[in-house]
């Protein structure tokens, strides 16, 4: 059992009958009335975040994690399927367990939280950031870079991403995994 001075993020939690991941956390100590922690917590069954606030010393009953390096090897059109680098074990996962599966390219390496009780995995988190090829974009007219406008690009795998006017088709660029959105062009 931990309390809720031992709370960080990451740290995952048994709460309202489901495991949930801590991502934000903030100790408020006011100037009058208790101590309290204020924190976003995400389910890792549905993926849904809630905000919820634990008084000060509320114990905690902690879920014992591990994560795991997989492979991602393809889609059948209901699953994503993976692979462990270490064993060559197969799993399938759904979608909904996954960050971003909008963004996932063949043979990505993604970590994979297991519950360790249940040997289940529970979510899968691609890198912060990934390299596509963009393979499809319309033309940008030469010298429109004044203004801070985007158009649609289409990449490799399929989604659809706003970039600058620069950004031409067989570009490579890095994209955000959190939110899907353009970071830069990709070094060569």
């Amino acid at each position: 059992m931990a309390s809720t001075s031992d709370i960080k993020n990451g740290m995952c939690i048994h709460f309202n009958h489901a495991p949930y991941q801590i991502m934000e956390f903030l100790h408020v100590k006011p100037g009058k009335g208790a101590a309290f922690v204020r924190t976003k917590l995400r389910n890792l069954n549905d993926r849904r975040v809630l905000e919820h606030t634990f008084p000060s010393g509320t114990k905690l009953e902690e879920v014992n994690i591990e994560i795991r390096t997989y492979q991602y090897l393809y889609n059948d059109g209901s699953d994503y399927h993976f692979m462990n680098v270490q064993t060559f074990e197969q799993i399938p996962m759904a979608e909904a367990l996954i960050n971003a599966p909008k963004l996932l390219k063949d043979g990505m390496e993604c970590k994979v939280m297991f519950h360790v009780e249940e040997d289940r995995p529970m979510s899968v988190d691609l890198p912060k950031a990934v390299s596509l090829e963009v393979t499809y974009t319309e033309p940008g007219l030469k010298g429109d870079t004044a203004t801070n406008t985007n158009k649609l690009a289409t990449v490799e795998t399929g989604a659809e991403i706003k970039v600058p006017l620069f950004i031409n088709t067989g570009d490579s660029i890095v994209v955000l995994t959190a939110d899907g959105s353009y970071k830069e062009r990709a070094k060569k």
